[in-house]
């Protein structure tokens, strides 16, 4: 006569379709509480005779059982590997997938063109720190204390004599007090000013350049901005010097472009006007050589500088500067 454990087990193993009800049936008959086990804990119950006889059986079920599951196991993880594979297969005849690379962000390809240009032109690269001496930001520039010139620019003070520095035309004072004439060098990088709105941010990128020699004049400066102009937004650009004031530059100019939108036919962004103005510059003070440590009256110079974010809206019809610096991939893909 058949048990009826074994035939119990047998049953429902038979419908098992999951690990999930085969840990239960496990469980039920071999677990720490199982129907198997609580017999077999029951052996001590027995008369010896019995004892022995009912021992050898139920270990010999334990392990037709044990052996059963196993088997059980590694067909239910066999059939769901399958499973997976009809749900999860590949179809390699599919295209692939589009991934987007990181490209140059606008401002930095700007940048790079920028001093591209200025190094055909002869021009080297000088750096400068970031947290500046008073001295050097302002002093050297011909802009003592007091001087009304410093309420052109809305300085980040970091105390009485350090700021960050306003413009990267500190770095020109430093290696002319390395480096004596001929000079022909910009010094692109970042600035800083307590200003922020749809076309100004607190940091922000400048490129300021000098030449300095015997007989420099202001010839040499509008041939070279002019080269440096037409070649960053097209042959034939209209540009035009307009008298403007800089403390470290006299006579100083601020230089516009024909309006790259309108054609310099007037528009919203030009104010009507047809012009951009784009930078600034002039025949260095001879102040400033003085601070240098320059003999007086051996040597001029012309300097300029200019943001590179206006550039770079100007360029690529950008009308807010926060866009740089929102990091929004759809605008950053575009370049």
């Amino acid at each position: 006569m058949e048990d009826p454990l074994k035939q119990s087990f047998l049953s429902e193993i038979g419908q098992v379709s999951s690990l999930q009800e085969l840990l239960n049936i496990k469980a039920r008959y071999i677990g720490k509480k199982g129907l198997l086990t609580e017999k077999i804990k029951g052996l001590g119950n027995l008369s010896t005779e019995d004892r022995k006889f009912y021992g050898k059986y139920y270990n010999e079920l334990k392990n037709f059982i044990e052996e059963l599951l196993k088997t059980k196991e590694s067909e239910l993880k066999q059939r769901e590997i399958e499973h997976s594979l009809r749900k999860d297969i590949i179809d390699i005849t599919l295209p692939g997938k589009d991934y987007y690379f990181g490209g140059c962000h606008p401002v930095n390809k700007t940048l790079i063109e920028i001093i591209k240009i200025f190094q055909e032109l002869g021009f080297t690269v000088e750096e400068g720190p970031e947290v500046e001496l008073d001295y050097y930001n302002f002093e050297a520039l011909n802009i003592p204390k007091n001087h009304p010139a410093r309420d052109m620019q809305d300085t980040f003070y970091v105390s009485e004599e350090v700021v960050l520095r306003t413009h990267t035309s500190p770095v020109q004072v430093r290696v002319m007090e390395k480096k004596k004439p001929p000079l022909r060098f910009i010094s692109p990088g970042k600035v800083y000013r307590c200003d922020s709105d749809v076309t100004h941010t607190p940091m922000f990128h400048q490129v300021e350049g000098l030449m300095v020699d015997e007989d420099v004049s202001f010839s040499h400066l509008k041939g070279v901005l002019v080269y440096f102009l037409e070649r960053l937004f097209g042959e034939n650009t209209p540009v035009r010097f307009r008298p403007s004031f800089f403390p470290f530059t006299e006579p100083s100019t601020e230089i516009d472009i024909g309006c790259i939108i309108c054609g310099a036919k007037g528009c919203r962004v030009c104010k009507g006007t047809g012009w951009l103005e784009v930078l600034g510059a002039g025949m260095v003070h001879p102040n400033v050589f003085r601070f240098a440590g320059y003999p007086e009256g051996k040597y001029t110079g012309f300097a300029f500088g200019m943001g590179v974010e206006r550039l770079t809206m100007l360029k690529y019809g950008i009308d807010d500067i926060r866009l740089f610096f929102e990091n929004d991939i759809r605008f950053l893909r575009q370049f």
